[in-house]
């Protein structure tokens, strides 16, 4: 028996959330061709939104509208893609022969996607026995279409993909980059697992400095050879700087003029995402077209920021920038850094975090000789002091970053904890 497929659906917030989750799992669409064939906009505007993903930016996709009718008239004259998705309201023994009259007009390679409109397990199962590669029932979402998708294009004997996590600074001079190599080695030294640091600063890096390591070669070597980047290649130009740490080490020279394609890091982030579980990526604060290609990609973004005014005015913009670059994604996290300069005016976090409307991941005190002793070695913060409550931060980063824990909401100080008090006093 066949019934139209429609159901309430939940609060929206709640759904948003869901679709986030979902689409995380999901690994990046290779280059492939996409055109779709809609009856109407609630299926033609998720297959738009996920055009616009991060996930899907290697796919070329286009949306027209009228449906299997409009598809046969088109590929009369035209080449079919990779992949075709048809919405259709028709019932099921029409659909079929739409879909026969349809075939006369593809290439054997092209593969189908219908979107339908009957919940009808013999029809679904009739429409894969003729070649179909999937039947979904609408109403869809956008992380529905990206997930089908990756279903028919990602092999899932493939290895596992790193987990990429973007660090860069609301402002230079905030401690990014130690924030960002600290929390690598913890993950690394924590959990034991493989963990790579690629410099992206390759004018100013200091990775090399801070890790006490003086590579030949490293990140220009792949930037400036990109038909060589294999893994293989990769492999001899990271530097070991701990047992489960590599380094991908920029040269801090100024032989050159670093000018690059927005897509320039792209193929070096892809395959170091291959060799290892994490990969941090230490970006300059600059805005140019790589920098933001490498931040809208990224699975994780963490801005680091002082807890001053134009901090907060340039974290805003970033948060604000990459919300919308990155609309389906978590928010980028917050770390404020170096609180509590003596004698400095200074935002509280509490008032820095409520106009972002997020609550940082962790605020890091200023800590002069802790940070400049390690800085000065070349060791990591957790080598200098383990026992210190900065190092103790540091490690509750390197927890939430992982999905080992969430981030801790902590309570404020006001009326509720003066009643706790006095009645713990009687």
């Amino acid at each position: 028996m066949s019934n139209l497929a429609y159901e309430p659906t939940d609060d929206a917030g709640e759904l948003a959330q869901r679709e986030i989750s979902a689409l995380q799992a999901l690994r990046p669409i290779p280059r492939i061709s996409i055109q779709a064939f809609c009856d109407t906009d609630g299926v033609a505007n998720p297959i738009e939104r996920a055009a616009e993903d991060r996930r899907m930016a290697k796919a070329h996709v286009k949306v027209h509208m009228g449906g299997i009718a409009t598809a046969m008239e088109f590929y009369q004259t035209a080449p079919t893609p990779n992949l075709i998705m048809l919405e259709s309201r028709s019932e099921p023994k029409q659909l079929l022969e739409q879909l026969a009259q349809l075939s006369e007009h593809c290439d054997p390679s092209t593969k189908v996607v219908v979107i339908g409109h009957y919940n009808d397990v013999g029809l679904y199962r009739e429409l894969i026995r003729n070649g179909i590669s999937e039947y979904v029932i609408a109403p869809v979402s956008m992380a529905d279409i990206v997930s089908v998708v990756s279903t028919i294009f990602v092999d899932p004997e493939a290895e596992p993909i790193g987990r990429s996590i973007a660090f860069v600074g609301a402002k230079g001079g905030v401690g990014s980059s130690t924030v960002a190599h600290n929390v690598a080695w913890a993950v690394s030294s924590l959990f034991k697992s493989e963990v790579v640091v690629a410099d992206l600063d390759l004018a100013f890096g200091t990775a090399n400095i801070n890790f006490d390591q003086d590579p030949a070669q490293g990140i220009a070597e792949a930037v400036f050879s990109p038909e060589r980047i294999d893994e293989v290649y990769l492999d001899r130009l990271l530097a070991q700087c701990a047992e489960h740490l590599s380094l991908l080490a920029a040269p801090s020279t100024l032989e050159r003029v670093y000018d690059f394609d927005s897509d320039a890091f792209s193929q070096i982030i892809d395959t170091a995402q291959r060799t290892a579980p994490i990969l941090v990526l230490d970006v300059p604060h600059i805005w140019s077209g790589w920098s933001k290609t490498t931040l809208m990609k990224a699975d994780e973004v963490v801005i680091t920021a002082t807890p001053e005014l134009a901090n907060l005015r340039n974290t805003k913009n970033l948060m604000d920038m990459l919300k919308r670059l990155r609309p389906n994604d978590p928010s980028p996290k917050l770390i404020i850094n170096q609180a509590g300069v003596p004698k400095r005016p200074e935002i509280t976090a509490q008032d820095f975090a409520e106009p972002l409307g997020i609550t940082p991941m962790a605020v890091i005190p200023f800590e002069p000789q802790l940070f400049g002793n390690a800085s000065n070695n070349g060791r990591m913060l957790g080598e200098m002091d383990t026992k210190s409550p900065v190092v103790a931060t540091i490690n509750e980063i390197a927890h939430v970053l992982t999905g080992r824990s969430e981030i801790k909401v902590k309570k404020r100080a006001g009326l509720g904890n003066i009643l706790g008090k006095l009645k713990r006093g009687k």
